[in-house]
């Protein structure tokens, strides 16, 4: 009818993770998801990049890859790419145990796949020297108005002392 023909089965070209981000098997919060299996896991886990001046990363539903933004990756700060990495691993590993993502029914600061993965990152974030309040910023992401951000700080048990305090 439209006479055009739309293939829908195109591949995903993915590349290997280490081959993009090296020594994260030698991060303790790496290793502490993957014990023994981590070099394995990171060997054979897969990277797809997309090109959008939106985004960040996340990991893939279908198939438990990492997906990646190039203009994230070419301009995002350096901790915070590495800490989205450690945090984006996490859910590597809830994808390995079958764990759901995305719930329809739980909102984003309170999905325990989150909740978990930023508490990872912020103990990370503590660990290589960042400060409370560079924390607090990295937590700070577009898709969470300031009630989310505040409800996520509290799942996170991270109480925001204020000068009124």
């Amino acid at each position: 009818m439209l006479g055009v023909t739309i293939r829908r089965d195109a591949p995903i070209k993915l590349h290997r993770f280490v081959d993009y981000f090296q020594g994260f098997e030698k991060v303790r919060a790496v290793r502490d998801r993957f014990g023994p299996q981590t070099e394995k896991v990171l060997e054979d886990l897969k990277v797809e990049f997309f090109s959008s001046r939106f985004g960040f990363m996340g990991v893939s539903e279908e198939d438990g890859h990492l997906i990646v933004s190039t203009h994230y990756l070419r301009n995002g700060e350096e901790r915070e790419l590495y800490l989205d990495v450690i945090h984006e691993l996490v859910h590597v590993r809830q994808f390995q145990d079958g764990r759901k993502f995305f719930p329809e029914d739980i909102d984003y600061p309170d999905r325990p796949t989150e909740i978990e993965a930023y508490k990872v990152a912020v103990e990370e974030a503590r660990r290589i020297g960042m400060k409370e309040e560079e924390i607090l910023e990295y937590l700070k992401v577009p898709w969470m108005d300031d009630d989310d951000y505040t409800k996520l700080l509290g799942n996170l048990g991270i109480k925001v002392v204020t000068g009124s305090d």
